[in-house]
């Protein structure tokens, strides 16, 4: 396995050793079950102090990334397998690497979760929902507004639902939504179909909240088919 590159970085040294390495995981240059370099070694590839690596792994390890044994090389992990909810925050930070599984994976997770979070929202509020979906909608030229709008929406069912488990699962789903979202509505078709899901879900809260969950299911399935053809 070849050393860590270290050009010199814009940036402390744990965060510069922190993107280095995870760089190298996520383009597979250290694949699952490979050994890091040694710590020396490493660090001097990476141009930081022996402790501020030590820092860096022992962060790495609790996201999940790594598995760190006394006397042994630091190993990388089957990080989708092994990971927790914080390796999406960090593969937000790491947009180029969200493969389109990774998306798809997200995307039914989505489906699984929202629909019934949604009904329980329009249940309990549905005067809040309504609140949102009538004032000011984002340009479908803004792919960066389209996607902050939608997901306050998904927010907002969240908050509405009071389930505080699936609020921080969602809050944790933030920052990898922001990179997905940007890229959805690019796509005009996305933006029109996401319009029209807005103007059933008005529609259905004002004259029967009991489907809106039905609907949601319905708009997220959609929205999983249209990024698999447009991937």
């Amino acid at each position: 396995m070849p050393l860590l590159d270290n050009s010199s970085p814009p940036m402390k040294p744990a965060e510069y050793a922190e993107h280095q390495i995870l760089e190298a995981i996520l383009d597979k240059s250290y694949g699952p079950g490979d050994a890091l370099p040694g710590e020396r070694a490493l660090a001097q590839s990476l141009g930081v102090t022996r402790p501020t690596l030590r820092e860096t792994l022992q962060r790495l390890a609790k996201e999940g990334w790594v598995t760190i044994a006394h006397g042994k090389p630091t190993r990388v992990n089957d990080y989708l397998a092994q990971g927790g909810l914080g390796i999406l925050t960090t593969l937000a930070r790491y947009g180029d690497y969200l493969s389109a599984d990774m998306i798809r994976h997200l995307l039914r997770a989505r489906i699984m979760m929202l629909p019934g979070v949604a009904g329980i929202a329009a249940e309990n509020d549905p005067g809040a929902l309504l609140d949102y979906l009538e004032g000011p909608t984002p340009s479908t030229d803004d792919p960066v507004a389209f996607a902050r709008f939608d997901w306050e929406l998904q927010l907002l069912m969240v908050r509405l639902a009071q389930n505080p488990v699936m609020r921080m699962i969602f809050n944790d789903f933030t920052p990898v939504y922001h990179v997905l979202g940007e890229r959805y509505f690019t796509c005009q078709k996305a933006c029109v179909g996401s319009m029209d899901y807005y103007r059933k879900l008005t529609e259905a809260l004002r004259s029967n909240p009991a489907v809106v969950g039905e609907l949601v299911a319905g708009c997220m399935t959609d929205a999983l088919d249209l990024w698999e053809a447009m991937t």
